[in-house]
C-alpha cells in the first residue's frame, strides 16, 4: 500500500474527520495530484469555513496550478484568520511581486518581519522585491541577513548567486557556486552549465 492509499484508507474509516481530510489533501499535493487536493479542500471549507490551515493548503494548490489570483485571495484569508501564519505572508508577498505589485509585497513582508524578524525565508522574498525595484544593495543586505539567520539553507545562496549575476560579478557568483555544490548540487549544476562551462 503506497502513501496515498494509506491516507485514503484512513479517511474511508471516518470520512467526516477533518484532520484526515487535511492529511490526505497534503498527500495529494505532495504527489502533484492537485485536482484531487483541491476537491478535498473545497469540501473541507464548506463545513469548516474558518480553518486557516485549509485556506493555506488550498492557496498552495492554486499556486502550484499558477492560479495566482485565487492563491492570493486564500493567503489573505489565512492571514485574516491567523495573523501569525508567517508562511502565508511569504507566499502572498511572492504573488504580489509576481503580479507587479512591488509596494504591496514590500508592505506584506515587512509586516511579517515585524512579527518574526528571524524568518530567513521572508528576507529572501524581500530581497527579490528590492531587486525588482532597482535597489540591489538593499537586496544584497536582505539575502545576507537570510544567510546569517539560516546559514545551512541553500535558498539565500541561490538568491545571492542571482544578485551577483545581475551585477556581473563572476567572483561573487563563483563563491556562491562553490558553497552550493554541497548545499544544493542541482542548483550548482545549473550555474555551472550557464556560467562556468566553455561554449
Amino acid at each position: 500500500m503506497n502513501e496515498i492509499e494509506q491516507y485514503e484508507a484512513a479517511l474511508n474509516e471516518n470520512p467526516d474527520d477533518a484532520c484526515r481530510q487535511y492529511d490526505l489533501a497534503l498527500c495529494y499535493l505532495r504527489h502533484e495530484r492537485n485536482r484531487q487536493a483541491l476537491e478535498l479542500l473545497d469540501g473541507m471549507l464548506r463545513t469548516h469555513k474558518r480553518d486557516p490551515r485549509a485556506f493555506y493548503a488550498r492557496a498552495v494548490v492554486y499556486l502550484s496550478m499558477n492560479n495566482y489570483s485565487k492563491a492570493g485571495c486564500d493567503f489573505l484569508r489565512t492571514i485574516a484568520l491567523d495573523p501569525d501564519f508567517l508562511d502565508a505572508y511569504k507566499h502572498l508577498g511572492f504573488i504580489q511581486l509576481t503580479l507587479g505589485k512591488e509596494e504591496a509585497a514590500r508592505k506584506t513582508l515587512k509586516t511579517a518581519l515585524e512579527k518574526d524578524p528571524s524568518d530567513a525565508g521572508l528576507y529572501c522574498v524581500l530581497g527579490d522585491v528590492y531587486l525588482d525595484t532597482g535597489e540591489p544593495e538593499k537586496a544584497k543586505a536582505a539575502f545576507e541577513k537570510a544567510f546569517e539567520l539560516d546559514p545551512q539553507s541553500a535558498e539565500p545562496h541561490c538568491k545571492l548567486a542571482m544578485y551577483y549575476v545581475s551585477k556581473g560579478d563572476m567572483k561573487g557568483l563563483k563563491k556562491e557556486y562553490d558553497l552550493l555544490r554541497d548545499l544544493d548540487p542541482s542548483m550548482a549544476a545549473q550555474i555551472e552549465t550557464l556560467f562556468f562551462q566553455p561554449l
